[in-house]
């Protein structure tokens, strides 16, 4: 049985050929402090194979990452599209050019975290709406309107973040923001002594 924490699927025991596809999904995935993360995707114009082709590419590389969300900029490129899939029994969606057009006020705090955080396995609290309506178009051009609860909607509120460079660590205390910058400094190498 797979359990989702924050962004990322937890199973309760991997088997290690996963293992090993999730971590060589994971070096596709820009880490922090990449630059490309902090900045805002470009709204997408042509409705093409080349976006066809992306959407695919995110989905399998989310999947074998086990995320349950990944947008463009995760991946270096400045579009705004996103993928999320909440459990393993639930389809992708992929959303382009994706708008926030509703909110609950009533809000949740939950732990969250980041395959560009998945290196050191960072996670943090981030309050946030627990029901969202997001208008978007398909990767056919189709219209979308998603009405989104709980999981759904904060997976989808996470990428909404990426695709304007911002992270959890923006949204988080003052004292998680230090404890996980702290988990994400490179640490030293020390080696023997001469």
């Amino acid at each position: 049985m797979t359990q989702v924490k924050g962004q990322v699927e937890e199973p309760q025991q991997r088997d290690p050929e996963r293992e090993a596809r999730r971590r060589a999904a994971l070096t596709q995935v820009r880490q922090y402090p990449d630059p490309v993360l902090r900045m805002r995707a470009n709204e997408v114009e042509a409705f093409d194979e080349g976006l066809a082709s992306l959407a695919e590419r995110m989905s399998a590389l989310m999947q074998e990452a086990s995320g349950v969300g990944l947008a463009a900029p995760q991946i270096g490129i400045l579009r705004r599209v996103l993928v999320y899939q909440p459990t393993e029994e639930d389809p992708v969606t992929v959303l382009v050019n994706p708008v926030l057009t509703a909110s609950s006020e009533e809000q949740e705090t939950k732990e969250e975290g980041c395959l560009s955080l998945g290196a050191a396995s960072v996670v943090v609290e981030v309050e946030r709406p627990l029901r969202v309506t997001v208008e978007a178009r398909s990767p056919a051009d189709d219209e979308l309107s998603v009405e989104l609860e709980v999981l759904p909607a904060r997976n989808v509120q996470h990428e909404l973040d990426h695709l304007d460079g911002v992270l959890i660590l923006d949204r988080t205390t003052d004292e998680q923001r230090r404890v996980a910058l702290g988990q994400l400094r490179p640490q030293p190498v020390l080696g023997p002594l001469a």
